[in-house]
């Protein structure tokens, strides 16, 4: 199936993204009291490149059950910014900040499990991190959930559940899953097949960058008519923010 390619292509690229956009994200995130002081000294150090300061301020911070820190530490070692690249050191701090319920945690160290890097590669315990990050409305684990489920991996494959995820991904903007959605509907896999809907979603994914080649594949069997509508549908899905754009037609 052409998801397992894109799967393949993509999904250490986004891991890498999500990563470096949740340090982003951690640096200008408060905590409380003295430990958002220590926090904000930590991070700020990481941006001004003095990552032995950075470094033991947040250690001791995420030794010390701060979950923002510890995140923070697993993204630092996943990538290597600042200390030495090892899997393993940043599976443990997002494992400690997964299980206390952080969502971005969870998406971390889902997809080290998911492709083994760090732990040993088990689909299973994927799912079930994908899974609790999904259901706090995470779009990249709604969308990797929705894939699991697609393609059967640690989980029975189920199209119609795969549908379900890629649709609350697609509706936060999530490209991925939004070119999924073209590719089911377009099929008939856990939905009626209906090309207008796949041509829509593909031109909305398409329109950020991804490959266009589904999509046009699919114009050759559709009327003038059917792609001016599902370019109007795409149109109207934008500017309703990717909501309810499959009960206008």
């Amino acid at each position: 199936m052409y998801s397992k390619i894109i799967e393949i292509s993509i999904g250490i690229t986004m891991k890498v993204l999500i990563v470096v956009l949740a340090i982003f994200m951690l640096s200008i995130i408060g905590c409380s009291n003295d430990d958002e002081a220590k926090y904000a000294e930590g991070t700020d150090a990481f941006r001004s490149d003095d990552y032995e300061t950075a470094l033991a301020i947040l250690t001791s911070l995420a030794e010390d059950g701060h979950a923002e820190a510890q995140i923070f530490l697993g993204s630092m070692y996943d990538l290597g910014e600042g200390v030495p690249q090892n899997y393993e050191t940043a599976a443990k701090w997002w494992h400690l900040a997964a299980e206390d319920g952080h969502a971005e945690a969870q998406i971390f160290l889902g997809s080290m499990y998911d492709l083994g890097e760090g732990v040993p590669q088990n689909y299973e315990t994927a799912v079930k991190w994908y899974t609790l990050a999904a259901e706090q409305g995470h779009a990249e684990a709604q969308y990797s959930l929705g894939f699991m489920y697609d393609m059967g991996e640690g989980v029975p494959q189920n199209d119609k559940t795969a549908v379900k995820w890629y649709t609350l991904a697609a509706e936060q903007n999530h490209s991925e899953a939004q070119y999924s959605l073209g590719f089911m509907y377009g099929m008939g896999e856990g939905v009626p097949q209906n090309k207008i809907y796949a041509h829509m979603w593909y031109n909305i994914a398409t329109s950020k960058g991804l490959d266009s080649l589904y999509r046009d594949e699919i114009e050759e069997y559709m009327t003038a008519a059917e792609i001016i509508t599902a370019d109007q549908l795409a149109v109207e899905c934008i500017a309703k923010e990717y909501k309810g754009c499959m009960s206008v037609y």
